[in-house]
């Protein structure tokens, strides 16, 4: 295991992108004291709020790193933490990361973590060493859950499904480009510009494809084109 010191070495988690962190919760001395902590440790942009324009978020800002969102669920319970997440709807930068962090390991929200798209999760007795190895984890774009909750709720999931379904008869050829970008990371943008069509014409494709392949969000739709493309 590494110590906080190797951690702290470990500047720009995205590599050379741009990242920012905003920390999202009820209690700003506790949280502003994290962010400032974060910024020493791992170089990255904190910033903290009640809610995302409290903290300074700006649908208009132009920014176009990697957005972190640590959403505090100190002490609440698994409906609350839902709660709080589906609160937050459309402020949600599109591409952000969700992860909430202060969860309780009797909260429950691990059977629901990756339905509501959230990139993992941190609970209150997680040490120090693993927050920081998780965040960092998040922004090279990788899952921060275990094994046993990926395996019990994700692969499990798509077992039952029909095997013998063919992608080509369910999506149509420009959807499976879509599709295809969105499993690689692409955001709404780029594959907008890649594919020469519009932005709108982007969110039609992407809402169709989640209703043929009976997804609710991006993380599931590239989980589906990784099993079936």
């Amino acid at each position: 295991m590494k110590s906080e010191r190797d951690l702290g070495d470990q500047k720009e988690p995205g590599h050379s992108e741009k990242c920012r962190i905003f920390i999202i919760g009820p209690h700003p001395l506790r949280n502003d004291i994290m962010a400032r902590f974060l910024e020493r440790e791992i170089g990255v942009e904190c910033c903290v709020g009640e809610h995302l324009r409290a903290a300074g978020f700006s649908a208009g800002s132009g920014f176009t790193g990697q957005t972190l969102l640590l959403i505090d669920c100190l002490g609440e319970d698994h409906k609350t933490c839902k709660t709080k997440k589906n609160s937050l709807g459309e402020e949600i930068p599109s591409g952000a990361f969700v992860v909430p962090f202060d969860v309780r390991r009797d909260a429950g929200i691990e059977e629901e973590a990756v339905k509501w798209g959230l990139r993992g999760l941190f609970y209150e007795d997680d040490p120090l060493d693993h927050f920081l190895r998780g965040i960092q984890a998040v922004f090279r774009g990788e899952l921060w859950l275990s094994k046993k909750v990926m395996s019990r709720h994700i692969l499990a999931e798509y077992e039952h499904r029909d095997q013998g379904k063919d992608p080509a008869r369910i999506l149509t050829r420009r959807e499976m480009e879509v599709l295809e970008s969105m499993a690689s990371g692409a955001k709404n943008e780029e594959i907008a510009k890649k594919l020469h069509v519009s932005l709108s014409t982007v969110k039609t494709h992407i809402y169709s494809i989640y209703k043929k392949i009976n997804v609710p969000n991006r993380l599931q739709a590239a989980l589906w084109a990784a099993k079936y493309l």
